[in-house]
């Protein structure tokens, strides 16, 4: 299991990914994590990291201030975990498995879920839809966690105005909406006062996409109902931007600015001079011969980042690298550039590039100043991308559409106050910039949060080499790893 977005300085070895941080946990025996919190503040979430079995086996984080601390905002009166989620009638290994077996995309989920429930829309028996109780003038903080495995998701409370206070466990700067826009693997949370008449009002959620096959626009209801009121809802009417609208998600995300509050780490964004490791990764899916006796068509899909597509070993990397005298599980080559220029977000014809499978790692040294810049294109349906990089938070210092230009672009960033975050959502026909210090030794895992191109190969692994002192080293392996099969 992986703790999303716990940094656990030094300690990769409780990060949870399959055969990146560890071997899977066998059949009838158990390991215990240890989680070690430093600057996360507010909402994370841990949930399973092999194959799609996080769709069900997931729950939230929640890490409240110090004892000699506050919120930066006036302390909620509750708070409401909400966690919106994915719903197959199917068992999801089995959901997944059949189609790389078979070289087919996987199918489209069978509804979306607010904590477990469908909501109203489905025709689904009224009992099954999530509500909230809430007292009149009292103010609530949600927490909420998209654990939804393929889609983007829009969410709002009818008649009532949210206000943005955390994005992935890091204090932003306030602001009031009328609805979110929450990647997989993010987290918000998000304070709403119950100050309108008394009654109950629809919370929901939907899907946003800017792909060419989007994912399926299904409508998921809950309630945030008054306490004592037993009429009916007050909004009969759902309204959310509809499932392509880019400019409501542009101008949701344009508005996440980083605070500068005594709860937060203090600013620190690598400057221009400071960068000395630069990395330029192109987002793609693609297509490779199916090779499996199962396979319905010729090509199957394969996704990539700088055309190489991720191959699981079958000895975690951690390990291989940390022992040193594990050979051939992994090479320290990662390109830093794509094999080819093209016009990644404009008209592809005649641009054939091939890919190449295989266990790939970008290794920086510790204390570099990192930036990478990752690259959407319209390699077979294109559409944005959420890219989660583990044991590290970072600086959103840039974004734009287009193809990135490196000598005009970078005087566009902000290195004033850019969000830090452990997720971010490169658009489907654009990029986005991040930056951070390579501070904490490891393995860490990088990998787009749409599980299916996760399935296909869209990621990769950022290996921090260790430093001079302890201080700076991975911690000793510990006694208890899950041992590896046939090792």
């Amino acid at each position: 299991c992986c703790r999303h977005g716990v940094k656990q300085p030094r300690n990769p070895w409780f990060d949870g990914p399959e055969f990146i941080t560890q071997c899977p946990i066998r059949p009838r025996t158990n390991f215990t994590y240890k989680i070690i919190l430093s600057e996360e503040i507010g909402t994370l979430w841990w949930h399973a990291h092999s194959d799609w079995t996080r769709g069900s086996v997931h729950g939230a984080i929640v890490i409240l201030p110090a004892e000699n601390e506050t919120y930066p905002f006036p302390t909620p009166d509750g708070e409401q975990t909400i966690i919106l989620e994915s719903w197959y009638n199917g068992n999801f290994k089995k959901i997944i498995d059949k189609a790389l077996a078979a070289g087919t995309p996987p199918p489209q989920p069978d509804a979306y879920a607010i904590n477990g429930h469908l909501g109203d829309t489905y025709g689904c028996p009224t009992d099954t839809i999530f509500r909230m109780e809430v007292d009149y003038e009292k103010t609530y903080l949600l927490r909420i966690i998209n654990a939804a495995m393929n889609e983007q998701q829009f969410f709002t409370i009818m008649n009532h105005t949210l206000t943005v206070v955390a994005v992935d466990a890091s204090y932003v700067r306030r602001f009031k909406t009328d609805y979110i826009l929450i990647s997989p693997g993010q987290t918000m949370d998000v304070l709403v006062s119950a100050n309108r008449n008394a009654g109950q009002y629809y919370m929901a959620t939907r899907p946003f996409s800017d792909s060419d096959v989007p994912p399926v626009d299904f409508i998921t209801t809950g309630i945030f109902q008054y306490t004592n009121f037993v009429g009916g809802s007050n909004a009969s009417l759902i309204t959310l931007p509809a499932m392509n609208n880019t400019d409501a998600m542009l101008n949701f995300i344009s508005r996440i600015r980083n605070t500068n509050v005594t709860q937060n780490p203090p600013i620190n964004v690598p400057g221009d001079t400071d960068i000395n490791r630069r990395v330029f990764i192109t987002l793609a899916v693609n297509d490779l011969p199916c090779k499996n006796s199962k396979c319905v068509v010729s090509d199957g899909f394969a996704a990539s980042l700088n055309n190489v597509s991720f191959v699981y070993p079958h000895i975690d990397v951690l390990q291989a690298y940390y022992s040193r005298n594990i050979r051939g599980v992994f090479a320290e080559n990662f390109p830093f550039l794509p094999p080819e220029f093209y016009d990644f977000t404009g008209n592809l014809t005649g641009v054939v590039s091939a890919v190449e499978v295989g266990t790939r790692a970008i290794c920086v040294n510790y204390g570099d100043a990192v930036e990478i810049v990752l690259q959407s294109t319209q390699m077979g349906a294109g559409g944005s991308h959420p890219i989660h990089l583990h044991g590290y938070s970072f600086y959103w210092v840039g974004a734009g559409f287009g193809n990135f230009n490196g000598e005009t672009d970078p005087s566009t960033y902000n290195l004033v106050d850019p969000p830090l975050m452990n997720t971010i959502d490169v658009p489907g026909t654009g990029w986005v910039a991040i930056r951070f210090f390579a501070n904490n030794p490891g393995v860490w895992y990088m990998h787009c949060h749409f599980e299916r191109h996760t399935s296909w190969g869209m990621s990769t692994v950022l290996i921090v080499r260790n430093g001079s002192t302890i201080e700076t080293s991975i911690r000793p392996r510990p006694s208890t790893m899950p041992r590896c099969h046939r090792t």
